[in-house]
């Protein structure tokens, strides 16, 4: 069999679109034709996920990401944990422009970790702002203690960071889970926060209210059977379109589960999906005390432009930009308009 290679398939999305185009043209025809019609065009739709090989030149993945390039020098910040010793790993970028005074802090989402703000981290320090962008515990180049996982706890450790490197107050930026992030740490350390940025967050909503309770053991088994299908497929469910670039990603999930200490990573991530599901922060929307904005790509699942708004109109001082066919990750995949959008509302 030929092997397909990722940039061969459609987005998610697009295949989701095509086949709901199809039936609803289609499906109140009885003729022979059409019935063969739908699941034949189907199955050609689906084919590219069902029948998709792993590149043979891909190996494992360290959990610690450490044959991955960052965009910028990683130091560390090193503290204790449950009396374990950690480090925490960030890039602190100083501006190429002239310098404004003020500082960005980057918090990365659930399936990612600092190195994927490259382009955000360019986008501000051109226009003068000193960016930090951290690797939270349990993630990227940073520590994995098996340990109970917090938003409160990470909100502490990040502002022990900004602490440590005498910043007094930043712009809290954060993606998906990183969103969720920055809302605790913004509601914690309101005279810490300049502006809060939301990008695609998770979490408006308590997860509680909306599926059932698992225990981190059965989250951890499905991070154990994840599958080469499985990390594409929740990759392509990011954008509208897929593109060759976004391949990294799946490939570094999948040389994860390639890794000898994959296991590890695994509990942490369980440990971590935890504590989204377990810790929500809605809650906290209403008792914001900062500015908040809200810019994030459309098309981001169903219902997503409709609970964005309900949050806007929940947090007491909120702007919402949604970017029209962009989805979850807006930062890659329309970089110049989300960077736009980014900078000309910081700057107000």
């Amino acid at each position: 069999m030929q092997n397909i290679t990722n940039t061969d398939y459609f987005s998610f999305q697009h295949k989701k679109m095509m086949l709901q185009r199809i039936i609803s043209q289609t499906g109140s025809s009885k003729s022979f034709s059409n019935l063969f019609f739908i699941p034949f065009t189907i199955l050609i739709l689906l084919h590219t996920s069902l029948f998709a090989q792993v590149p043979e030149e891909w190996g494992a993945v360290s959990i610690s990401v450490e044959e991955i390039d960052y965009p910028h020098p990683v130091s560390y910040f090193n503290f204790t944990i449950l009396d374990k010793d950690v480090r925490m790993a960030y890039m602190d970028v100083s501006p190429r422009g002239t310098a404004n005074g003020r500082t960005v802090v980057l918090l990365h989402g659930l399936n990612f970790f600092g190195e994927y703000w490259e382009g955000t981290i360019d986008a501000l320090t051109e226009d003068g702002y000193r960016v930090i962008a951290v690797d939270q515990i349990g993630f990227g180049r940073s520590s994995k203690p098996i340990i109970p996982y917090s938003f409160q706890k990470k909100a502490a450790n990040t502002k022990a960071l900004l602490d440590d490197l005498g910043v007094d107050h930043a712009v809290i930026l954060g993606h998906s889970m990183g969103g969720m992030l920055a809302t605790r740490f913004a509601y914690s350390y309101p005279e810490r926060t300049d502006k809060l940025v939301l990008v695609n967050m998770i979490g408006k909503r308590d997860f509680r209210l909306l599926r059932g309770w698992q225990s981190t053991q059965e989250i951890y088994q499905s991070e154990m059977n994840r599958t080469y299908d499985d990390i594409l497929q929740q990759q392509q469910n990011y954008y509208v379109e897929w593109q060759p670039e976004y391949e990294k990603y799946v490939r570094i999930h999948y040389g994860w589960l390639q890794s000898p200490d994959w296991p590890q990573l695994a509990m942490v991530r369980a440990l971590n999906r935890q504590m989204v599901y377990s810790q929500p922060v809605a809650l906290e929307f209403a008792h914001l005390q900062v500015s908040t904005l809200i810019l994030s790509g459309r098309e981001d699942g169903p219902d997503f432009a409709e609970h964005a708004e309900n949050t806007t109109n929940t947090i007491p001082d909120a702007r919402l930009i949604l970017l029209d066919n962009v989805g979850h990750n807006p930062h890659i995949e329309a970089p110049d308009r989300f960077h736009s959008k980014l900078i000309e509302n910081l700057r107000e």
